[in-house]
């Protein structure tokens, strides 16, 4: 590996890891040119420059001597897995954001450094593009690395099929968080030093790098302790603010801040959005053999940190208001952030059946999503998809593949008037799946988990009654909108009423609020696809760029006054506009 030594743990050693991707080396032109944001450090031998769980780290530029990179092991020690030399650069993903470090470093001897604090590697990022692509490259490398070792990141204990554990690991799966899954012992699920829950779980169990356990935490704690979520700088108005992670919102935070727009993303679970929990996407324009959603929404989310743009992951939008043409969002838990523009991409949220007992399977039996990880709760058993859409074409196909049969539901007489011909084509041809029209399931049965289905034909009358653990339910989506009732105009269903005579300009995306714009699933007449998605999200940002300078005028002379405003309504922190 050149001048870098590995562990022999999985990931850093599997036919896929690409060690020269991992562990670039800067050449001197590039260092030279590094020299201006920064500065030369000289460090003894065995000083720890930083360690497992800091965050903000500096990135050290190695110009003589040698760092020891290591991940700490559970028995109190270390596992060496790199060692940087002249022009290797320390860091990974933990330098395009705020997650706190899963490695340390120290110097093996005395060592000089170019030491490049955050503030100047985020103006490196923007101004010197080819250093910044290797930086990129290196740190998603470093990540995959770690994430297939074996004593990367937290430990998840708990117990399989388990509705919380698996909420925990979806959510540290779709923020590509390395962790480990550990089966409980049963006499654990009542295990708790509290005598006030004796009889209370306290499993998922997370145990953190630094020894610490978590007891069924919540989403919102779990991402505030790993540095998931980056919580709004109550000293900025940010230019824009984009509610949503989806497709349509990771488009216009990539366009907005590469334009050099101040841009944050709201986001309550992980990117992605509806499109992250797709197996496979194969009609996406430049991937011919498609792409699964989330390896999408990963790719999309580092171009936006690449570019500066800032994530609050698990914070939920409640409200929106403006004063004086600054919008106010108040997010859970009372958090506020401030914004000259606001781009509405909170897409929707997943449909249920009208079934006795359906809130009881789901996590249990009952899934939204096909991924690799529920492809492993249904290995060779048989399962049912509901839904005529393409993401339930997709599911369908991708479980025919692990699953013993797929059962596929649907409402209508067929699949024609709502799904891709290229599914519909796979569908019909696969001996592994079967396709139920006209139908729709009755019963659902289990103790503590999903057990047995049956579904009728409602043209025929027929029955179907099957041992069935695992079902699919894929029946489209109704508006996140709610939050914003009574703000913004929005159609019967609560879908986003943007142009027109609707909007407070034109333009396709306007809302009926000035510098609020709406995009993706969330607007109405939208077309529900990935592509137009991503297409609609950037071309928003013209529209941002025009309503700011047309506002340019306000913004700079009357922020104060909308200040105060806000602070008079409520606002908790004292904001102040960023030059």
């Amino acid at each position: 590996m050149s001048d870098e030594t590995a562990n022999n743990s999985n990931g850093w050693n599997t036919p896929e890891f690409r060690p020269d991707l991992a562990f670039p080396k800067l050449t001197d032109d590039m260092v030279e040119r590094l020299r201006g944001y920064g500065r030369e450090e000289t460090f003894a031998a065995d000083v720890k420059l930083f360690k497992q769980g800091d965050r903000q780290v500096d990135m050290y530029v190695v110009l003589l001597g040698e760092i020891e990179i290591s991940i700490p092991t559970e028995n109190g020690g270390c596992k060496v897995i790199a060692n940087h030399r002249r022009f290797d650069f320390t860091g990974e993903l933990n330098l395009l954001n705020s997650q706190g470090s899963l490695v340390e470093a120290r110097t093996v001897e005395e060592t000089l450094v170019l030491r490049i604090p955050r503030d100047g590697l985020q103006r490196l990022m923007r101004a010197q593009g080819d250093i910044a692509n290797v930086i990129t490259s290196a740190t998603i490398w470093r990540r995959i690395g770690i994430i297939g070792d074996e004593t990367g990141g937290v430990v998840v204990m708990g117990h399989a099929g388990d509705a919380e554990t698996m909420e925990v690991h979806r959510f540290l799966l779709r923020n590509s968080y390395p962790h480990r899954m550990v089966e409980a012992a049963a006499e654990e699920a009542g295990a708790t030093d509290d005598p006030l829950a004796e009889n209370e779980s306290a499993l998922p169990a997370v145990t953190l790098s630094d020894g610490r356990v978590l007891h069924r935490p919540t989403i919102t704690e779990l991402a505030d302790e790993l540095g998931i979520t980056e919580l709004p700088d109550p000293s900025i108005i940010y230019d824009v603010a984009v509610v949503g992670a989806g497709p349509s919102g990771l488009a216009a935070a990539v366009y907005a801040a590469s334009e050099g727009l101040c841009t944050i993303v709201i986001e309550g679970t992980a990117p992605g959005g509806q499109a992250g929990t797709s197996s496979k996407i194969e009609n996406y324009l430049g991937f011919p053999t498609g792409i699964s959603g989330q390896r999408l929404a990963s790719r999309a989310q580092l171009q936006a940190l690449k570019f500066g743009v800032r994530f609050a992951i698990s914070r939920e939008t409640i409200t929106a208001e403006q004063v004086d043409g600054i919008h106010k969002l108040t997010l859970a838990g009372g958090i506020t952030l401030c914004a000259r523009a606001v781009v509405v991409a909170s897409g929707a949220q997943y449909r249920k059946l009208s079934v006795e007992n359906y809130a009881q399977y789901e996590n249990r039996g009952i899934y939204y999503a096909a991924t690799a990880m529920e492809s492993l709760l249904c290995r060779e058993n048989e399962v049912i998809v509901v839904g005529g859409g393409n993401s339930a074409g997709q599911a369908a196909v991708f479980l025919s593949g692990v699953a013993k049969h797929v059962h596929h539901i649907v409402r209508g007489p067929s699949l024609a008037s709502s799904m891709s011909q290229y599914l519909i084509s796979r569908i019909e041809n696969s001996s592994h799946i079967t396709l139920y029209p006209n139908s729709e399931i009755e019963m659902l049965e289990g103790a503590t988990a999903l057990e047995r289905v049956a579904w009728v034909d409602r043209a025929t009358g027929e029955r179907t009654d099957k041992p069935i653990g695992s079902v699919f339910v894929m029946i489209g989506a109704e508006p996140n909108s709610g939050w914003l009732f009574g703000t913004v105009k929005l159609d019967k269903k609560g879908f986003i009423l943007t142009g027109g005579e609707e909007g407070f300009e034109s333009t396709p995306y306007a809302t009926s609020v000035p510098g609020m714009f709406a995009v993706g699933d969330v607007r109405s007449n939208s077309v529900k696809r990935v592509a137009s998605a991503v297409g609609e999200g950037s071309v928003v940002i013209s529209d941002v760029h025009r309503y700011l300078a047309d506002h340019r005028n306000q913004f700079a002379v009357e922020p104060n006054s909308a200040l105060a405003a806000l602070r008079s309504a409520g606002a908790a922190a004292a904001v102040t506009s960023q030059a």
